[in-house]
């Protein structure tokens, strides 16, 4: 297969990575224009952390460096090398700016650290190793990370609007700039706001009109920030954890669907200012024609060749013919054709309760969207109220401020899971606001400059599942209303100036309103544009009518090659595939153009002639791997509802083909060069199903594991692909439009670091099933059987693409998850899937003094699986702070860990394990003693946290122990990528169990505080802390750890249970491989297995569940999960504790 086209060397050409992934874009800056300030470098856990000297700032004051990706691209010629059909053109055209240097210098080792005395066990490893070296000032270094560091400006900004720049008076309203501001917001305060509505008292921001309208305007003169000095002048190394056993301390208790509206409003009134183009006469800018800009539809002049529906459809023009211009530059215009309405009435939480962690954290979003009454002219629904200045100069400290000493009180898991933090933002705000399950800042208050989100020693990120199942409002417009600077979708939080002008949210541009949005469909009523749902949902999806496509919407197209080697066959896997897919076939997503195709492989590789008017399928082998082709390329992909019956003949005879197989190789590649080929013309959906190492042909893979090294505490080796194969194939498949899932499943080593790639670039999913077997693993049969049923009838999206913009000041630099990263900023998606979450960092480019509030946009264009072209866009809008304990006080300690995990992930694979290890330490260390020196008035004794962070130490020991990043325990290499993948792959809700699992009491559930749904009682035990202290022989325990369930039943729990549960007369009669309840006409069995299944219910993946007694195999597992005990190779949470104060009282 030719990969030409990239060049897996450092070469020229700007960089393709994923995660990290550096974003130039959002850095670029106009040659000899000055944004007004010099930014200090920023604090980053990545960051090697230097000895502090009195002379030396701990940020040295030299160029920035570039994070070296993962694995990076240098594309020369067009990313694709597979023409593309006749009358379509192919991908990008050239990026802006040089490529950025990905080789930083190395600096010096650091000395040794003097370990105290004694001291067992021994403290996380450090590190020689160093990251971000100042190559100016070369210096020791300890692991950290630096939280976010950009790359190097250059090139042209992307944001063409400067930020207003001081209060100015109201467009419509003069004198609403000299009123004088109400009364503070404590005054009323919101029954939303969580963790409290009160701030400590600090300086507030600058005052602003009564409405909030301020205008842009010239630039402050430029002002020099020095680099701040190191927050510990006299800090030593760390040392190791104190000596002998803890003091005894006794803990204190402590949907889916549409409603279908077609509105058609009456004839819209002629207005000079709205027909035809829009603000015709000002020159189009840079942003007008990025490349890739999601809703920029046709081809762009001086763009070069451009994919079919790929990057460059809604995202670069509104609806209409383009406008002559510059290369590269258009003008559009709205046209005046009524739109129509699905579900307006926005129920984003609509279906059954949810599962409380689900359910705190969508709690303040649950309301309907209300409508604002407001006279034209008047601010507008996302228009600021009153000042926000008054929300940090409260008089009482908040809760989420309260002093907590870690050392003390013991018992500070909740009993119930933990809702996300509520941004402190006025009430009409806050009831409008994202979803914090599908949209989530770690810092749910913004600082206003870089230099004080690095004091606070804490990351700025957000986190995001874009494709989530919603229940939300689709609106079917020939307008889609954008800003025509940023290309921002309006939103709720814009602010209407009048009737006819709308100021953006993100650049503070003044645009018009056109004429078919002053009609409102739900209320049929004209001239109240800030009632249209666009306005009223921060969440929102666009069908974009036809002129916003290069092509017709590609059909949904799946391809399923399957491994029936001598291994694959012993597993068993066949069976339950073919019949999984014989039960869904008529279930799987598409319309009456979905095809299907079918390959497999051992050896060699058998294609399918399905083709119709065949009496059986044909079986065509082609041995020749090492030039493979495709034998009949008409036939091997065929329309399912015309083909359906040879299609299910093929799987039922499919199992009993290869029964008797002796071929053991494994010729991976070569069939997936055959699928690459297969699908090219079309993009789609390739499957893959593998049970061993690919051992064959291009892409075969050698073992690299050492079984005796498992349990090293050393740095765990191979983390990273053996071959860059499959990487390029994925970037191959990226261009074409074809996303690649993988399911592993397998008792041996399989190289999951290398395979992984296929579906990482791709934008595909992994799944894994270590020690598969039909006979000796049915807890796994089961597991796979249901994932399959999700996975062929979950909804999906084909060639998408998504971008994420931010406030002007703002910048978003490195990504997370499976996609690939293109044109900079843009995120490639192939296909993308409601079970698929994403992460990106952000740092501050400019100050935002004048700003109350920032706003981040998500935009996911896609094609449906019934071929509609839809977008769909989030929008989160949080407050600007300017004191550390505003930012600490809106701290989300769920999010922070989810995005350092993330980090954590990447840093592996980079640099080392045990530098992963030490920079996550490392943080609960920085955030903490910045909480202690600059936000605490009054020192006192212990270990300190505001009660928003008490369970970050918690948390980041539970990183420790995970899979993922723990030592001293076995774990198997795929066990541990499969971990990781996961952590940078879930979505936030559900990587959180799968880090700091819940444990629960069950053989005790009564009707007590229990949910009803649909007739069934839903028990809710309280959640306890992981230590062995809290289980009981006389009890049962329920351990939910996300991907898997644990039921420990000790040795003497009541004989009631066991017998009304377990359906056994006594202990020892319970069996060793138990996975199923069984279903007992009993109230304790019923309660019991509601529960559990509502557990299950609340994610998109399968646990399975293992019933445990003493003598069982998994004791070890599931005792590896009591995060608070102490194991041979790890501290218990109280000695971590202990490490942590003496780290932060040096």
């Amino acid at each position: 297969m030719s990969t030409a086209g990239f060049n897996s060397q450092n070469g020229t050409g700007q960089a393709y990575a994923n995660g990290p992934s550096q974003n130039p874009v959002g850095l670029q800056q106009l040659p000899g224009v000055s944004y007004g300030m010099t930014h200090p470098p920023t604090y980053n856990p990545m960051q090697a952390k230097a000895p502090a000297t009195h002379d030396t700032g701990l940020y040295p004051s030299g160029p920035y460096q570039p994070v070296h990706p993962v694995s990076s691209y240098q594309p020369g010629p067009p990313l694709s090398s597979y023409p593309a059909p006749s009358g379509q053109s192919l991908l990008t055209r050239p990026l802006i700016g040089g490529p950025p240097s990905h080789t930083p210098p190395q600096s010096a080792s650091p000395g040794p650290r003097q370990p105290l005395a004694q001291a067992t066990p021994p403290p996380p490893a450090v590190s020689s190793s160093s990251y971000y070296p100042n190559p100016q000032q070369p210096q020791p270094m300890a692991p950290a990370w630096q939280y976010n560091t950009a790359p190097p400006p250059k090139g042209q900004p992307t944001s063409m609007s400067a930020p207003p720049r001081g209060p100015l008076p109201n467009h419509v309203n003069p004198a609403a700039s000299s009123t004088p501001p109400p009364a503070p917001y404590s005054s009323a305060p919101s029954a939303h706001v969580s963790h409290s509505v009160t701030q400590p008292p600090g300086p507030g921001m600058p005052p602003t009109s009564l409405h909030g309208y301020t205008q842009p305007g010239p630039a402050p003169p430029p002002v020099t920030h020095t680099a701040p000095h190191a927050y510990q002048p006299s800090r030593a190394p760390y040392g190791s954890p104190p000596t002998g056993p803890p003091p005894t301390m006794k803990p204190t208790p402590p949907t889916t669907g549409s409603l279908m509206i077609n509105a058609t409003p009456p004839p819209p009134k002629a207005d000079a200012q709205c027909g035809g183009a829009v603000n015709s006469t000002l020159p189009p800018t840079e942003s007008d024609c990025q490349e890739g800009d999601i809703e920029c539809p046709g081809t762009v002049a001086g763009n070069g060749p451009q994919a079919p529906n790929s990057y460059n459809h809604v995202d670069n023009k509104m609806a209409g013919l383009p406008q002559h211009g510059p290369p590269g530059r258009h003008l559009g215009h709205y046209p005046s054709l009524p739109p129509g309405y699905q579900n307006t009435s926005a129920t984003q939480n609509a279906g059954p309760p949810m599962h409380p962690a689900m359910q705190a954290a969508t709690q303040p979003y649950t309301q309907a969207p209300q409508t604002y009454q407001q006279p034209p002219g008047g601010p507008g629904p996302a228009q600021l109220s009153p000042s926000l200045a008054a929300l940090s100069l409260q008089s009482s400290t908040p809760e989420a401020l309260r002093v907590v000493n870690l050392l003390q009180e013991r018992n500070l898991l909740p009993p119930s899971p933990m809702p996300a933090p509520t941004p402190c933002l006025p009430q009409d705000l806050q009831k409008i606001n994202c979803n914090p399950e599908v949209f989530r800042s770690t810092l749910t208050s913004i600082p206003q400059t870089q230099s004080l989100l690095n004091k606070a020693k804490m990351p700025l990120g957000l986190l995001l599942h874009p494709f989530k199942d919603l229940s939300l409002p689709v609106v079917t417009s020939s307008t889609i209303v954008r800003c025509r600077s940023c290309r921002t979708y309006i939103n709720p939080f814009v602010s209407f100036l009048d009737q006819r002008r709308w100021k953006c949210n993100l650049c503070y541009r003044v645009n018009d309103v056109p004429e078919e949005f002053m009609y409102n469909p739900v209320s049929r009523s004209y001239g109240e544009p800030h009632k249209r749902p666009e306005v009223q949902n921060a969440t929102i999806e666009f069908i974009a009518p036809s002129e916003y496509m290069l092509r017709p919407p590609q059909p949904a197209v799946y391809l399923f090659i399957l491994d029936v080697s001598h291994n694959a066959v012993e597993t068993g896997y066949l069976h339950v595939f073919c019949q999984s897919l014989l039960d869904n076939i008529n279930a799987l997503p598409g319309d009456s153009r979905t095809k299907v195709g079918f390959i497999t492989f051992d050896s060699t590789i058998h294609f399918y002639n399905l083709q119709e008017g065949l009496s059986q399928p044909q079986m065509l082998i082609v041995s020749d791997i090492e030039d493979i082709f495709l034998p009949t390329p008409d036939s091997l992909l065929v329309n399912l509802n015309e083909c359906k019956e040879i299609v299910q003949d093929l799987l039922k005879s499919l199992p009993n083909l290869f029964e008797k197989t002796m071929e053991t190789q494994s010729a991976l590649g070569s069939a997936l060069q055959a699928a690459f080929k297969l699908l090219s013309p079309t993009g789609g959906r390739m499957s893959i199903f593998q049970t061993q190492l690919p051992n064959l042909g291009v892409g075969a893979l050698q073992s690299r594991e050492d079984p005796n090294q498992r349990a090293s505490a050393k740095d765990i080796q191979h983390l990273s692909p053996a071959t860059d194969f499959y990487k390029k194939l994925a970037l191959d498949c990226s261009g074409q439009q074809v996303a690649v899932d993988l399911f592993l499943l397998s008792s041996q080593y399989c190289d999951l670091a290398s395979l992984g790639c296929i579906s990482r670039y791709s934008a595909g999913s992994v799944y894994y099933y270590p020690s598969y077997h039909h006979q000796h693993n049915p807890a796994q049969v089961e597991c796979f059987q249901k994932d399959l049923k999700r996975y062929l009838t979950r909804k999906i999206g084909f060639e998408a693409v998504m971008r994420i913009r931010c406030t002007k000041g703002l910048s978003i630099h490195t990504f997370h998850g499976n996609f690939f990263v293109r044109s900079t900023d843009l995120l490639s998606l192939p296909n993308v899937n409601p079970d698929a979450g994403f992460a990106v960092q952000m740092s501050i480019e400019e100050n935002l003094v004048d700003m109350q509030v920032v706003s981040f946009q998500a935009a996911l264009l896609y094609t449906s699986s019934k071929g509609e072209r839809r977008i769909r866009v989030h929008t989160l809008c949080l407050p600007v702070v300017n004191s550390l304990s505003d930012i600490f006080a809106g701290a989300d300690v769920q999010a922070i860990t989810g995005l350092l995990a993330c980090m954590a992930v990447d840093r592996s694979t980079t640099a080392s394990l045990s530098d992963a290890r030490d920079a996550m330490t490392n943080a609960a260390i920085d955030s903490l003693t910045s909480f202690r020196q600059s936000v605490l008035t009054i020192q006192q004794p212990g270990l300190l946290a505001p009660a928003c962070l008490r369970l970050f130490p918690l948390f980041i020991l539970a990183l420790l122990k995970q899979k993922a990043f723990r030592t001293g325990t076995s774990t198997r290499l795929d066990d541990r990528l499969f971990a990781m993948c996961q952590l940078k792959y879930q979505p936030l809700v559900y990587a959180l169990l799968m880090i700091h699992p819940a444990l629960y009491r069950v053989d005790d559930l009564t009707d007590e505080g229990a949910l009803n749904i649909n007739d069934r009682t839903i028990p809710q035990p309280r959640v306890l802390q992981l230590s062995v202290e809290k289980l009981s022989r006389e009890a049962a325990f329920l351990m939910d750890a996300g991907t898997v369930m644990y039921l420990w039943i000790g040795r003497n729990c009541h004989p009631n249970f066991l017998t009304q549960v377990l359906g056994v007369p006594n202990y020892a009669a319970v069996p060793d491989n138990l996975y199923l309840l069984p279903e007992l006409d009993t109230a304790e069995s019923q309660r019991t297995r509601a529960f559990i299944g509502w557990l299950r219910d609340q994610r998109p993946f399968f646990p399975s569940m293992h019933v445990i007694r003493d003598e069982s195999p998994l004791k070890p597992t599931f005792m590896q999960n009591m995060i608070e005990d102490r194991t041979e190779s790890a501290l218990s949470y109280y000695e971590f504790l202990l490490h942590l104060q003496q780290q932060i009282s040096k």
